[in-house]
C-alpha cells in the first residue's frame, strides 16, 4: 500500500502523530511521511492512502495545509483513499466560554481538510480525527500517540 503521510506543525505535536501514523502503517518502503511544504508532485502519483494533518489554527488548518491543497491538480486523487487528522486542545469547562462558543461554531482543521481532499477525488475512508494537546504549544495529551496508532488499524481495514 503507497502511502504519504503530509502534515504541519508548529510546535512538533502534528508531526509526532504524523510519525506515529507513518510508521503504524509498517513497510516504511511503501510510506513517505512529509511536510506539507515539501511535497512534490509526483509523490501524489499512484498512491493508496494520503493522510493528512495539520495543527488547527484559528479554527482551520495552518497555512501550509490549504496551500499544499489547493495545489493538488483537480481529480488528482480519483481512486486514492483519503484521511484527515488534526491536533487541538480539547474544549473543557476550564477554557473560556466565548472560545468554547467559536469551536462550535467554527470547528477544528479536520474536516476542512477532508473536504479538500475530497473534492480533489478523493475517497473518505474513515471519519477524520483530532489529536489533544494540553496547550496551544503542546504536549500531546497522555495516550494520543497510541491513540493514532489505533487509528490506523481503523484506516487499514477499508
Amino acid at each position: 500500500m503507497k502511502t504519504l503521510v503530509v502534515y504541519d506543525s508548529f510546535f512538533g505535536n502534528t508531526e509526532k502523530i504524523a510519525v506515529a501514523i507513518g510508521k503504524a502503517f509498517g513497510n516504511t518502503k511503501e510510506v513517505t511521511i512529509c511536510k506539507a511544504a515539501d511535497v512534490k508532485p509526483d509523490m501524489l502519483d499512484g498512491l493508496d492512502y494520503l493522510i493528512v494533518g495539520s495543527p488547527t489554527r484559528a479554527f482551520s488548518p495552518s497555512p501550509a495545509t490549504k496551500s499544499f491543497l489547493k495545489d493538488i491538480p483537480s481529480k488528482k486523487l480519483a481512486g486514492v483513499k483519503v484521511v484527515a487528522f488534526d491536533t487541538r486542545i480539547a474544549m473543557t469547562d476550564k477554557l473560556p466560554g466565548f472560545l468554547r462558543f467559536m469551536a462550535k461554531l467554527f470547528g477544528y482543521a479536520d474536516k476542512p481538510i477532508l473536504d479538500g481532499l475530497k473534492k480533489k477525488g478523493g475517497e473518505e475512508t474513515v471519519p477524520s480525527e483530532g489529536f489533544f494537546v494540553l496547550d496551544s504549544e503542546g504536549p500531546l495529551e497522555k495516550g494520543e500517540i497510541e491513540r493514532a496508532v489505533l487509528w490506523v488499524k481503523q484506516i487499514k481495514k477499508t
